[in-house]
């Protein structure tokens, strides 16, 4: 007996609607849909937010000042010049600055040694202490840049000063000083913001986690119901509808939420598209399995919600992956999220060509290909139990 070949059309057809079938399935599971379009939206929104200030500036310090002389009053204009700092208490008791930073008060203070002009005269080396909170690191950070420029700047003028007195010319004493002028200039984060570091590599751990959790909650409703095993046609059509979601979640990162807070982006757009090809069906099929094996919607709650900030130092942008133990150092590759970071910070920030991200390309293309042959291996029909 002759059997007729499905028209390709037809077979369109068919999975357009097992496609909108899917789709609709999630847009009816609230849960689910909270995860995957009401999440990436309020995490988009509200977690940049934080970071809104980017540099951290004005911060409140102390001037000990225990010699008295003019040139430590001019380290303190110096100060108070700072846009960094903010000196609220000039003094020469060092026991009530240490008190006020007990109090939080203050976050620093710098310590201006008695004979400080005498040594600097004699031309001796003299130290001047920095005190601050290193409970923030930021905050520290910017306590100590702010008093060495100040305390450099002073310093800068006096070594002019005493090479004009030996005879040297302005120009002269200029050269003399610094014969190789050094101008730092950030190129991937000019204005060097905690934001702009942060942000976009966090963004796909975000576009990860509720996708994840939002694919493993249907599959799981699906294995508690017995329908995770459906037809060929009905898996195609629910893989494309989470693609689908998550294509839109990517979009959005990358387009309106790196534009609307001016982090550095834009600088290889088609390759971030071709990002998001490989990444997100990865995550899905990840999401499909986690979502088979765990077959209970409360579970992949329990289990996903958790896993964001160990991924989040496996992925090697906040902490050296050269610091991980060897074993951890193979294994985090099995997460989407340490390709698909190193690739979209090389392509959206660095500019990089698809050329300088084929290893990452190549291993989010391996593990989603991996995870769609063993989804394919579960729903194998030997497997199925009987009714």
């Amino acid at each position: 007996m002759a059997h007729e070949m499905p028209c390709p059309a037809d077979t369109a057809r068919s999975l357009w609607q097992a496609w909108w079938q899917a789709l609709l399935e999630v847009v009816r599971d609230k849960g689910v849909l909270l995860l995957l379009a009401g999440a990436p939206v309020l995490y988009g929104f509200f977690y940049p937010w934080f970071y809104g200030p980017e540099v951290v500036q004005r911060v409140a310090v102390a001037v000990v000042d225990q010699d008295g002389s003019g040139l430590s009053r001019q380290i303190t204009r110096f100060v108070q010049a700072s846009p960094r700092l903010d000196l609220r208490w000039v003094g020469s008791d060092e026991a009530s600055a240490q008190r006020a930073l007990l109090r939080g008060e203050i976050e620093g203070y710098l310590l201006l040694p008695p004979d400080l002009k005498r040594h600097v005269v004699r031309g001796q080396a003299v130290s001047a202490t920095v005190q601050a909170n290193a409970a923030y690191p930021l905050v520290s950070k910017a306590v100590q840049l702010g008093f060495a420029e100040a305390v450099g700047t002073a310093s800068a003028g006096v070594e002019m000063r005493q090479l004009q007195a030996r005879g040297q010319s302005l120009w002269q004493a200029q050269l003399g000083r610094e014969p190789v002028r050094l101008q730092s200039l950030a190129l991937f984060n000019p204005i060097e913001g905690y934001g702009s570091f942060v942000v976009p590599a966090v963004a796909l751990i975000i576009l990860q986690q509720t996708l994840l959790m939002g694919v493993a909650m249907r599959v799981a409703t699906w294995a508690e119901a017995g329908r995770q095993r459906a037809s060929a046609r009905a898996w195609a059509g629910r893989l494309l509808a989470f693609c689908t979601l998550g294509g839109i979640s990517g979009l959005f990162y990358f387009g309106w939420i790196f534009l609307m807070n001016a982090y550095p982006s834009g600088g290889n757009p088609l390759g971030a598209l071709v990002l998001l090809a490989c990444y997100v069906p990865a995550v899905v099929v990840l999401g499909c399995l986690l979502g088979w094996w765990m077959a209970n919607r409360e579970r992949v709650l329990q289990v996903l919600l958790f896993t964001a900030l160990p991924l989040a130092f496996l992925a090697g942008f906040s902490w050296p992956a050269e610091a991980l133990p060897e074993p951890l150092q193979a294994l985090r590759w099995l997460a989407p999220s340490t390709a698909g970071i190193q690739a979209s910070l090389r392509l959206n920030q660095l500019g990089a060509s698809l050329a300088d991200v084929w290893p990452q390309l190549l291993a989010l293309l391996a593990l989603g290909l991996g995870g769609l042959l063993w989804l394919a291996w579960l729903h194998r029909p030997w497997a199925r139990r009987p009714a």
